[in-house]
């Protein structure tokens, strides 16, 4: 217990903002596709002088289970309701807090320089045209970019030509890396991690009824549910935060 808050520690305090100390601050873990988005949000609420953001970025479903083990977050951003209602089955979330935030897409993605085209449509040889090599997505066992890519490539009937070749990444930003080195020339992430890389392209997007619609929802952890963690709900459905979501790609609810 004692590694686990030390490592939480460290975790937070590299993404604190410096100008922040001193400000209340709120613990938020946060879907990894939406680290950009919440850095900033988090400068900003810090720069009004409104409070501070301690920062833990992971899969959905690492954080889920982080906090099911009693690790201390206040605010949880998801990146699939299933790992919310995972926390609410437990009665984790406080009551009344929980709320859609974000909607977004999944894309598929490749190095900047690939030659690839395709049409993402039923049957597509996407085997073919990955060759010797490994599509990249987060592991479609938990992390949701994973659940969304599997299911997407199910309803198109050309998963189970493809489940043998899937390089499994802890993260939707681990898969987005592996295609940025070069080192899978395809990979399914969302649109918002596609959109803030200069290293590379969207091939596709996939249809919106190849996959359930993408949400992002939001809730305070029971008992911690304190004045600064719900002035911070608060913020994140304000103009200025939705300005910030929209500049990268969300959709807001």
């Amino acid at each position: 217990m004692i590694r686990f808050a030390l490592t939480l520690l460290i975790c937070w305090s590299v993404f604190t903002p410096a100008h922040a100390k001193g400000l209340p601050a709120v613990t938020v873990f946060a879907a990894a596709s939406t680290t950009n988005a919440i850095r900033d949000i988090g400068n900003l609420y810090a720069g009004k002088q409104m409070g501070r953001i301690i920062y833990s970025f992971a899969s959905s479903s690492t954080l889920a289970k982080q906090i099911a083990r009693g690790a201390p977050a206040d605010i949880f951003i998801s990146a699939d309701p299933q790992w919310m209602d995972y926390l609410q089955a437990r009665k984790l979330l406080a009551p009344g807090t929980r709320f859609d935030l974000l909607g977004n897409r999944i894309v598929l993605i490749a190095p900047r320089d690939s030659k690839v085209v395709l049409s993402l449509s039923p049957g597509v040889d996407l085997v073919g045209l990955l060759g010797p090599d490994m599509l990249a997505m987060g592991d479609p066992g938990h992390v949701p970019a994973g659940i969304y890519g599997k299911k997407a490539l199910q309803s198109l009937g050309i998963w189970e030509g493809v489940a043998a070749r899937v390089a499994r990444s802890k993260d939707v930003r681990a898969a987005l890396t592996l295609v940025e080195r070069a080192e899978a020339p395809l990979g399914i992430v969302y649109a918002t991690d596609a959109a803030i890389s200069q290293k590379v392209k969207v091939i596709a997007t996939f249809p919106k009824v190849t996959h359930p619609a993408i949400t992002y929802p939001v809730a305070a952890v029971a008992e911690r549910a304190t004045p600064a963690a719900k002035a911070l709900l608060e913020f994140l459905r304000s103009p200025r935060a939705r300005m910030v979501f929209e500049r990268y790609g969300f959709s807001v609810r």
